[in-house]
Protein backbone atom coordinates (compact mmCIF):
# COMPACT_ATOMS: atom_id res chain seq x y z
CA UNK A 1 0.00 0.00 0.00
CA UNK A 2 2.89 2.35 0.75
CA UNK A 3 4.25 1.80 -2.76
CA UNK A 4 0.90 2.66 -4.31
CA UNK A 5 0.99 6.02 -2.52
CA UNK A 6 4.29 6.98 -4.15
CA UNK A 7 5.09 8.10 -7.69
CA UNK A 8 7.50 5.19 -8.24
CA UNK A 9 5.75 1.99 -9.29
CA UNK A 10 8.65 0.75 -11.45
CA UNK A 11 12.45 1.04 -11.14
CA UNK A 12 11.94 2.77 -7.80
CA UNK A 13 13.42 2.44 -4.31
CA UNK A 14 11.86 -0.95 -3.55
CA UNK A 15 13.86 -2.54 -6.38
CA UNK A 16 17.11 -1.29 -4.86
CA UNK A 17 15.95 -2.32 -1.38
CA UNK A 18 15.16 -5.86 -2.52
CA UNK A 19 18.49 -6.14 -4.33
CA UNK A 20 20.39 -5.01 -1.23
CA UNK A 21 18.45 -7.42 0.99
CA UNK A 22 19.30 -10.31 -1.33
CA UNK A 23 22.98 -9.34 -1.38
CA UNK A 24 23.04 -9.33 2.41
CA UNK A 25 21.29 -12.69 2.68
CA UNK A 26 23.38 -14.37 -0.01
CA UNK A 27 26.62 -12.66 1.06
CA UNK A 28 27.33 -11.67 -2.54
CA UNK A 29 28.09 -8.22 -3.90
CA UNK A 30 25.69 -7.73 -6.81
CA UNK A 31 22.03 -8.54 -7.52
CA UNK A 32 20.00 -7.44 -10.55
CA UNK A 33 16.24 -7.89 -10.15
CA UNK A 34 14.28 -8.86 -13.28
CA UNK A 35 10.78 -10.07 -14.12
CA UNK A 36 11.47 -13.83 -14.05
CA UNK A 37 14.09 -16.49 -13.50
CA UNK A 38 14.05 -17.11 -17.24
CA UNK A 39 14.90 -13.46 -17.89
CA UNK A 40 17.73 -13.73 -15.36
CA UNK A 41 19.08 -16.74 -17.25
CA UNK A 42 18.79 -14.89 -20.55
CA UNK A 43 20.86 -12.03 -19.13
CA UNK A 44 23.37 -14.48 -17.63
CA UNK A 45 24.01 -16.05 -21.03
CA UNK A 46 24.28 -12.66 -22.71
CA UNK A 47 26.52 -10.96 -20.14
CA UNK A 48 28.90 -13.92 -20.17
CA UNK A 49 29.12 -13.44 -23.95
CA UNK A 50 28.78 -17.10 -24.86
CA UNK A 51 29.56 -17.38 -28.55
CA UNK A 52 26.72 -18.69 -30.76
CA UNK A 53 27.32 -22.25 -31.89
CA UNK A 54 29.33 -23.22 -28.81
CA UNK A 55 28.15 -26.00 -26.51
CA UNK A 56 26.63 -25.63 -23.06
CA UNK A 57 26.32 -28.63 -20.74
CA UNK A 58 23.18 -29.06 -18.63
CA UNK A 59 21.05 -31.85 -17.19
CA UNK A 60 18.12 -33.04 -19.26
CA UNK A 61 15.97 -33.53 -16.15
CA UNK A 62 15.00 -29.86 -15.81
CA UNK A 63 12.38 -27.21 -16.56
CA UNK A 64 12.10 -25.93 -20.14
CA UNK A 65 13.57 -22.45 -19.52
CA UNK A 66 17.30 -23.30 -19.86
CA UNK A 67 16.70 -25.09 -23.15
CA UNK A 68 14.64 -22.19 -24.52
CA UNK A 69 17.33 -19.66 -23.61
CA UNK A 70 20.11 -21.71 -25.21
CA UNK A 71 18.19 -22.22 -28.44
CA UNK A 72 17.21 -18.54 -28.61
CA UNK A 73 20.89 -17.57 -28.34
CA UNK A 74 22.03 -20.08 -30.98
CA UNK A 75 23.88 -22.20 -28.43
CA UNK A 76 24.07 -25.98 -28.61
CA UNK A 77 22.71 -27.86 -25.58
CA UNK A 78 24.65 -30.92 -24.45
CA UNK A 79 22.51 -32.97 -22.10
CA UNK A 80 23.93 -35.07 -19.28
CA UNK A 81 22.35 -37.74 -17.12
CA UNK A 82 21.46 -37.54 -13.44
CA UNK A 83 21.68 -39.76 -10.36
CA UNK A 84 18.41 -41.49 -9.53
CA UNK A 85 18.50 -40.69 -5.81
CA UNK A 86 19.49 -37.02 -5.91
CA UNK A 87 17.77 -36.00 -9.19
CA UNK A 88 20.96 -34.00 -9.87
CA UNK A 89 23.84 -34.46 -12.26
CA UNK A 90 27.45 -34.80 -11.05
CA UNK A 91 30.84 -33.27 -11.76
CA UNK A 92 32.00 -36.56 -13.32
CA UNK A 93 29.10 -36.68 -15.76
CA UNK A 94 29.71 -33.06 -16.71
CA UNK A 95 33.43 -33.58 -17.26
CA UNK A 96 32.78 -36.62 -19.47
CA UNK A 97 30.61 -34.43 -21.74
CA UNK A 98 33.20 -31.69 -22.30
CA UNK A 99 34.57 -31.29 -25.82
CA UNK A 100 36.73 -28.59 -27.47
CA UNK A 101 33.56 -26.71 -28.45
CA UNK A 102 32.20 -26.42 -24.90
CA UNK A 103 31.91 -22.90 -23.48
CA UNK A 104 29.85 -23.21 -20.29
CA UNK A 105 28.01 -25.33 -17.75
CA UNK A 106 24.51 -24.71 -16.39
CA UNK A 107 24.46 -26.32 -12.94
CA UNK A 108 20.90 -26.82 -11.69
CA UNK A 109 19.95 -27.52 -8.05
CA UNK A 110 16.92 -29.68 -8.84
CA UNK A 111 14.03 -29.41 -6.35
CA UNK A 112 16.30 -27.45 -3.99
CA UNK A 113 18.56 -30.49 -3.51
CA UNK A 114 22.19 -29.30 -3.48
CA UNK A 115 24.75 -30.02 -6.16
CA UNK A 116 28.41 -30.49 -5.28
CA UNK A 117 29.33 -27.04 -6.55
CA UNK A 118 32.94 -27.21 -5.38
CA UNK A 119 33.55 -30.24 -7.59
CA UNK A 120 31.69 -28.71 -10.54
CA UNK A 121 33.61 -25.43 -10.27
CA UNK A 122 36.89 -27.37 -10.12
CA UNK A 123 35.95 -29.11 -13.38
CA UNK A 124 35.09 -25.75 -14.93
CA UNK A 125 38.44 -24.25 -13.91
CA UNK A 126 40.40 -27.19 -15.30
CA UNK A 127 38.70 -26.77 -18.67
CA UNK A 128 38.41 -22.97 -18.67
CA UNK A 129 34.60 -23.03 -18.73
CA UNK A 130 32.06 -20.55 -17.39
CA UNK A 131 29.49 -21.64 -14.80
CA UNK A 132 25.89 -20.47 -14.61
CA UNK A 133 24.42 -21.69 -11.33
CA UNK A 134 20.67 -22.17 -11.61
CA UNK A 135 19.33 -21.94 -8.06
CA UNK A 136 15.78 -21.00 -9.11
CA UNK A 137 14.44 -23.87 -6.98
CA UNK A 138 17.02 -23.51 -4.22
CA UNK A 139 16.75 -20.22 -2.35
CA UNK A 140 18.09 -21.03 1.12
CA UNK A 141 19.99 -24.17 0.08
CA UNK A 142 23.56 -24.16 1.41
CA UNK A 143 26.74 -25.99 0.38
CA UNK A 144 29.70 -25.76 2.74
CA UNK A 145 27.91 -22.87 4.50
CA UNK A 146 27.59 -20.89 1.26
CA UNK A 147 24.23 -20.15 -0.32
CA UNK A 148 23.29 -21.90 -3.55
CA UNK A 149 23.69 -19.53 -6.47
CA UNK A 150 26.90 -17.94 -5.20
CA UNK A 151 29.46 -20.41 -6.58
CA UNK A 152 29.25 -19.79 -10.32
CA UNK A 153 30.36 -16.87 -12.46
CA UNK A 154 26.66 -15.97 -12.43
CA UNK A 155 23.79 -17.32 -10.37
CA UNK A 156 20.05 -17.04 -10.88
CA UNK A 157 17.08 -17.27 -8.52
CA UNK A 158 13.34 -17.12 -9.17
CA UNK A 159 10.33 -15.91 -7.19
CA UNK A 160 7.44 -17.51 -9.07
CA UNK A 161 4.43 -18.44 -6.84
CA UNK A 162 5.58 -22.05 -6.37
CA UNK A 163 9.01 -21.06 -5.01
CA UNK A 164 10.13 -20.78 -1.36
CA UNK A 165 9.27 -17.07 -1.44
CA UNK A 166 7.34 -15.26 -4.15
CA UNK A 167 6.96 -11.83 -5.68
CA UNK A 168 4.17 -13.10 -7.96
CA UNK A 169 6.55 -13.04 -10.91
CA UNK A 170 10.22 -12.23 -10.60
CA UNK A 171 13.82 -13.37 -10.66
CA UNK A 172 17.33 -12.13 -10.00
CA UNK A 173 20.78 -12.42 -11.50
CA UNK A 174 23.49 -12.57 -8.81
CA UNK A 175 27.23 -12.27 -9.27
CA UNK A 176 30.46 -11.15 -7.69
CA UNK A 177 31.52 -9.35 -10.88
CA UNK A 178 30.78 -5.65 -11.27
CA UNK A 179 31.05 -5.76 -15.07
CA UNK A 180 28.35 -8.42 -15.33
CA UNK A 181 26.09 -6.55 -12.91
CA UNK A 182 26.43 -3.28 -14.83
CA UNK A 183 25.80 -4.99 -18.15
CA UNK A 184 22.73 -6.82 -16.81
CA UNK A 185 21.28 -3.57 -15.41
CA UNK A 186 21.66 -1.98 -18.83
CA UNK A 187 20.09 -4.90 -20.68
CA UNK A 188 17.07 -5.24 -18.38
CA UNK A 189 15.95 -1.69 -19.22
CA UNK A 190 16.02 -1.45 -23.02
CA UNK A 191 19.81 -1.21 -23.22
CA UNK A 192 19.93 2.16 -21.47
CA UNK A 193 23.13 3.21 -19.72
CA UNK A 194 22.35 4.81 -16.35
CA UNK A 195 25.49 6.95 -16.56
CA UNK A 196 24.10 8.70 -19.65
CA UNK A 197 20.90 10.58 -20.39
CA UNK A 198 17.70 8.58 -19.72
CA UNK A 199 16.95 8.10 -23.41
CA UNK A 200 20.49 7.11 -24.45
CA UNK A 201 20.43 3.50 -25.60
CA UNK A 202 23.90 1.93 -25.83
CA UNK A 203 22.88 -1.54 -27.04
CA UNK A 204 19.93 -3.78 -27.85
CA UNK A 205 18.15 -4.51 -24.57
CA UNK A 206 14.94 -5.88 -23.11
CA UNK A 207 12.00 -4.87 -20.95
CA UNK A 208 12.83 -7.14 -18.03
CA UNK A 209 12.01 -4.68 -15.23
CA UNK A 210 10.13 -5.78 -12.11
CA UNK A 211 7.70 -3.37 -10.43
CA UNK A 212 8.18 -1.83 -7.00
CA UNK A 213 4.97 -3.57 -5.92
CA UNK A 214 6.53 -6.97 -6.61
CA UNK A 215 9.78 -5.97 -4.93
CA UNK A 216 7.95 -4.76 -1.82
CA UNK A 217 6.51 -8.27 -1.56
CA UNK A 218 10.01 -9.67 -2.02
CA UNK A 219 11.49 -7.55 0.77
CA UNK A 220 8.75 -8.71 3.13
CA UNK A 221 8.97 -12.36 2.14
CA UNK A 222 12.77 -12.51 2.32
CA UNK A 223 12.61 -11.48 5.98
CA UNK A 224 11.04 -14.84 6.80
CA UNK A 225 13.01 -17.10 4.46
CA UNK A 226 14.75 -18.95 7.31
CA UNK A 227 11.44 -19.81 8.96
CA UNK A 228 10.14 -20.95 5.56
CA UNK A 229 13.15 -23.24 5.10
CA UNK A 230 12.64 -24.69 8.59
CA UNK A 231 8.90 -25.20 8.06
CA UNK A 232 9.45 -27.00 4.78
CA UNK A 233 12.17 -29.14 6.34
CA UNK A 234 9.73 -30.28 9.05
CA UNK A 235 7.09 -31.02 6.42
CA UNK A 236 9.57 -33.12 4.42
CA UNK A 237 10.43 -35.03 7.60
CA UNK A 238 6.75 -35.75 8.23
CA UNK A 239 6.37 -37.08 4.70
CA UNK A 240 9.52 -39.17 5.13
CA UNK A 241 8.19 -40.81 8.29
CA UNK A 242 4.72 -41.53 6.97
CA UNK A 243 5.97 -42.87 3.63
CA UNK A 244 8.02 -45.50 5.44
CA UNK A 245 4.73 -47.40 5.54
CA UNK A 246 5.09 -47.70 1.75
CA UNK A 247 8.59 -49.20 1.43
CA UNK A 248 8.26 -49.62 -2.33
CA UNK A 249 8.20 -45.82 -2.72
CA UNK A 250 11.62 -44.22 -3.25
CA UNK A 251 11.74 -41.24 -0.90
CA UNK A 252 14.14 -38.32 -1.43
CA UNK A 253 17.18 -38.31 0.83
CA UNK A 254 16.70 -36.12 3.88
CA UNK A 255 20.38 -35.22 4.09
CA UNK A 256 23.12 -34.11 1.73
CA UNK A 257 26.84 -34.14 2.63
CA UNK A 258 28.11 -30.73 3.81
CA UNK A 259 24.86 -29.09 2.73
CA UNK A 260 21.45 -27.85 3.84
CA UNK A 261 18.39 -28.59 1.72
CA UNK A 262 15.82 -25.89 1.04
CA UNK A 263 12.86 -27.94 -0.12
CA UNK A 264 11.22 -26.56 -3.28
CA UNK A 265 8.87 -29.54 -3.52
CA UNK A 266 8.64 -33.10 -2.26
CA UNK A 267 9.11 -35.64 -5.05
CA UNK A 268 8.79 -39.41 -4.77
CA UNK A 269 9.65 -42.12 -7.29
CA UNK A 270 7.49 -45.13 -8.00
CA UNK A 271 9.21 -48.55 -8.15
CA UNK A 272 10.67 -50.11 -11.27
CA UNK A 273 7.54 -52.21 -11.81
CA UNK A 274 5.57 -49.08 -12.68
CA UNK A 275 5.75 -47.43 -16.09
CA UNK A 276 4.81 -43.92 -17.23
CA UNK A 277 1.21 -44.85 -18.03
CA UNK A 278 0.73 -46.37 -14.59
CA UNK A 279 2.33 -43.34 -12.96
CA UNK A 280 -0.16 -41.13 -14.78
CA UNK A 281 -2.99 -43.36 -13.54
CA UNK A 282 -1.76 -42.89 -9.96
CA UNK A 283 -1.81 -39.12 -10.51
CA UNK A 284 -5.33 -39.28 -11.95
CA UNK A 285 -6.48 -41.26 -8.90
CA UNK A 286 -5.05 -38.63 -6.54
CA UNK A 287 -6.52 -35.71 -8.48
CA UNK A 288 -9.98 -37.32 -8.58
CA UNK A 289 -9.85 -37.38 -4.78
CA UNK A 290 -8.91 -33.72 -4.52
CA UNK A 291 -5.15 -34.16 -4.11
CA UNK A 292 -3.03 -32.14 -6.51
CA UNK A 293 0.21 -33.60 -7.79
CA UNK A 294 2.83 -32.88 -10.44
CA UNK A 295 4.87 -34.92 -12.91
CA UNK A 296 8.24 -33.10 -12.82
CA UNK A 297 10.05 -33.18 -15.33
CA UNK A 298 9.67 -34.23 -18.95
CA UNK A 299 13.28 -34.74 -20.16
CA UNK A 300 14.60 -31.89 -22.27
CA UNK A 301 16.43 -34.20 -24.67
CA UNK A 302 13.12 -35.76 -25.74
CA UNK A 303 11.26 -32.49 -26.37
CA UNK A 304 9.95 -32.08 -29.94
CA UNK A 305 11.83 -28.79 -30.29
CA UNK A 306 15.15 -30.69 -30.22
CA UNK A 307 13.96 -33.77 -32.10
CA UNK A 308 16.75 -33.60 -34.72
CA UNK A 309 19.43 -33.92 -32.03
CA UNK A 310 17.61 -36.15 -29.51
CA UNK A 311 19.12 -39.35 -30.91
CA UNK A 312 22.56 -38.08 -29.89
CA UNK A 313 21.76 -38.52 -26.20
CA UNK A 314 21.34 -41.77 -24.28
CA UNK A 315 20.27 -40.82 -20.76
CA UNK A 316 18.79 -43.96 -19.18
CA UNK A 317 18.56 -42.67 -15.61
CA UNK A 318 16.82 -39.47 -16.69
CA UNK A 319 14.29 -41.45 -18.73
CA UNK A 320 13.74 -43.96 -15.91
CA UNK A 321 13.21 -41.26 -13.27
CA UNK A 322 11.05 -39.00 -15.45
CA UNK A 323 8.60 -41.86 -16.09
CA UNK A 324 8.09 -42.55 -12.36
CA UNK A 325 8.31 -39.31 -10.36
CA UNK A 326 5.38 -37.62 -8.63
CA UNK A 327 5.52 -34.29 -6.78
CA UNK A 328 3.16 -34.54 -3.82
CA UNK A 329 1.32 -31.55 -2.26
CA UNK A 330 3.83 -29.38 -0.42
CA UNK A 331 3.14 -25.94 1.01
CA UNK A 332 3.99 -24.01 4.16
CA UNK A 333 0.57 -24.31 5.82
CA UNK A 334 0.20 -28.04 5.20
CA UNK A 335 -0.60 -30.06 8.33
CA UNK A 336 0.49 -33.50 9.47
CA UNK A 337 -3.09 -34.70 9.15
CA UNK A 338 -3.16 -33.56 5.52
CA UNK A 339 0.11 -35.38 4.83
CA UNK A 340 -1.44 -38.52 6.27
CA UNK A 341 -4.43 -38.17 3.95
CA UNK A 342 -2.07 -37.82 0.97
CA UNK A 343 -0.04 -40.90 1.96
CA UNK A 344 -3.12 -43.04 2.62
CA UNK A 345 -4.67 -42.02 -0.69
CA UNK A 346 -1.38 -42.72 -2.44
CA UNK A 347 -1.43 -46.24 -0.99
CA UNK A 348 -4.98 -46.71 -2.31
CA UNK A 349 -3.97 -45.46 -5.74
CA UNK A 350 -1.02 -47.86 -5.96
CA UNK A 351 -3.28 -50.79 -5.08
CA UNK A 352 -5.92 -49.66 -7.57
CA UNK A 353 -3.45 -49.31 -10.44
CA UNK A 354 -1.95 -52.71 -9.71
CA UNK A 355 -5.36 -54.37 -9.81
CA UNK A 356 -5.93 -52.98 -13.28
Amino acid sequence: MAVLQTSALSTGPQVTRFEKALCEYLRLKYAVIVNSGTSALQLAVETLQLAPGTKVILPSFAFAAPLNVLLQRGLQPVFVDIEADSFNTTADKIEAAITPGTSAIIAIHTFGLPLDMLAICNVARRHNLLVIEDACEALGTEIHHRKAGTFGDVGILAFYPNKQITTGEGGVLITGREDISNHAQCLRNQGRDSSLDWLQQTEVGYSYRLSDINCALGVSQLQRIESVVATRQRLAEIYDQKLKLLPEIQRPSMESPNARISWFCYVIRLPEGFNREQRDKVCEFLIERGISCGRYFAPLHSQPVVAPMSENFYLPVTDFVADRVIALPFFNQMTEAEVEVVVNTLAESLASVRRK
